[in-house]
């Protein structure tokens, strides 16, 4: 399934939304994985990340190209 997290992160004396597509199988994990991506690539504390929504979107409301395309992979092959 596919999940749209919103919210508002704190980025020096801001806040600046945000909005993320994630692969997830339930809510509460498209909610760790934001705190995950958010926190790694801005240096955030979970404090600092407010989470506002997270909804369900389907294929076609995808806004993200890198989310449409992997959801159209039918296998995926490791070597």
């Amino acid at each position: 399934m596919i999940y749209r997290v919103t919210g508002r992160m704190r980025i020096g004396m801001q806040w600046q939304r945000f909005s993320l597509e994630l692969l997830a199988s339930k809510p509460n994990e498209a909610i760790e994985k934001a705190y995950s991506d958010l926190g790694s690539r801005h240096k955030l504390k979970r404090s600092m990340i407010k989470i506002e929504d997270v909804r369900e979107v389907s294929k076609d409301e995808v806004k993200h190209n890198e989310v449409s395309q992997l959801m159209s992979i039918e296998a995926l092959v490791k070597w």
